[in-house]
């Protein structure tokens, strides 16, 4: 037996932090001694075995599963990773062991790609060609794209052979009409859209593409911010990526009312439109009709503004859920079983949301936190993990290897 080992340190592309991160690869040669069931595909050499270890080091990457995130900061480097984790085999050999019974996928805005630099979304964002391309692989892959009545069945019954994959959007966005609808009609594949009803009545405030709009105007930005005028030079590309970042964590930490006055203000400041902006992103009442007909689609809900639960007391939070969920009954003139957390990373509900929206007998209640549905009720249906797909990736083979499971945690219910 031969082992060799590779030691390399990599420059990390700047804006990422901290600049540098080690990748161990070890590569393990083994005779024919070894069963050929252990091989990996290697073309012209059936008695080798190719078995690749890859760990990228740093803060970014070893915390990112536990905030919530689908994937860190520096997605380059994971790309890297996961890229090797599909070309050793390790995706295909452990997808029995660390891939559940199957995966909910989550999407926000499908849309052709844009030319402008500044795009602080454009990790929430597909285009209709990537789409496309998911959906016809993972028809190859031998996944079974299902609704989620289907996915909560699957939650709790014994594992099936073949593992689903559950297509979701969030935000009720126009572009799913017109971008992405065409596609997942012409396939044939059910989904789902999570509605926050605010936003078909003109209601809802789409601060995060307010503030966008602002900054990428902009070379200075003033705003009021815990009673004091702060002032910003956003002169360069980063830097308005600074901003942006700085204050969208800063709002989402505002309750409600204090986070209306801040981007209504700066809005106004800067002569943006709010409820312009967020009427033009999002889909009217009359569209949502022709979606909710289709019995390949299921309309859930997501509560009425789209409020960061964790920012509101528990009544407050109750009402969220509960109006957002008979507004859109009222609506569509069916009942509306299932629910997703608005943002639905970590830090934006508490297990006591959960409890709540089983204690208000929805079927299911979606998160952004990222990992794979178990079989057999290992997974709370109030609390469903889902692969947050990042638009900057466009790599099948990402994908693939993500569906695996292999980056996630463990996402069962506890004993």
């Amino acid at each position: 037996m031969t082992i060799q080992r590779w030691r390399a340190q990599i420059a990390a592309p700047e804006p990422f932090h901290p600049p540098l991160r080690m990748i161990d690869l070890r590569v393990v040669c083994r005779g024919k001694k070894y069963p050929q069931s252990a091989q990996v595909g290697l073309s012209g050499a059936t008695n080798i075995r190719l078995q690749v270890q890859v760990q990228v080091r740093g803060p970014a990457f070893a915390n990112y599963a536990r905030r919530g995130e689908t994937l860190p900061s520096d997605h380059r480097l994971t790309r890297l990773r996961l890229e090797l984790a599909y070309f050793s085999g390790l995706a295909w050999l452990r997808a029995n062991a660390t891939g559940g019974a199957g995966v909910i996928l989550r999407f926000e805005r499908v849309r052709p790609r844009r030319p402008e630099r500044f795009q602080p979304l454009r990790s929430h964002e597909i285009t209709p060609k990537f789409l496309d391309r998911t959906i016809r692989a993972l028809k190859r892959w031998k996944f079974d794209i299902v609704s989620m009545d289907e996915v909560c069945r699957r939650a709790v019954t014994p594992a099936l052979p073949r593992r689903f994959a559950c297509l979701t959007f969030d935000g009720g966005y126009r572009d799913l009409m017109t971008s992405a609808y065409p596609l997942l009609a012409e396939h044939g594949v059910p989904f789902t859209v999570y509605l926050p009803t605010a936003f078909p009545d003109g209601l809802g405030e789409a601060w995060w593409l307010a503030l966008e709009e602002v900054i990428a105007r902009e070379k200075r930005v003033s705003l009021v911010m815990d009673r004091e005028e702060h002032r910003f030079d956003i002169g360069s590309t980063s830097e308005k990526y600074q901003l942006y970042n700085f204050l969208a964590g800063w709002m989402r930490s505002l309750p409600p009312t204090e986070l209306s006055s801040a981007i209504n203000d700066l809005c106004k400041r800067y002569s943006v439109d709010l409820a312009a902006v967020s009427r033009e992103a999002s889909m009217d009442w009359t569209e949502l009709a022709k979606l909710a007909a289709d019995p390949l689609v299921t309309i859930g809900s997501a509560t009425v503004n789209y409020p960061v639960l964790a920012t509101l007391k528990d009544a407050a939070a109750l009402r969220e859920m509960k109006m957002g969920r008979a507004v859109a009954e009222a609506a569509f003139r069916r009942d509306v079983r299932h629910f997703a957390y608005p943002f639905g990373d970590r830090a934006s509900w508490r297990p006591r949301h959960a409890a709540m929206a089983a204690e208000a007998d929805l079927a299911s209640a979606v998160s952004a936190i990222p990992g794979v549905v178990e079989a057999e009720g290992r997974t709370n249906l109030h609390a469903l993990p889902r692969i947050a797909w990042d638009g900057r990736q466009r790599s099948l083979r990402v994908m693939r290897a993500m569906l695996s499971g292999i980056p996630f945690p463990s996402t069962k219910r506890p004993p």
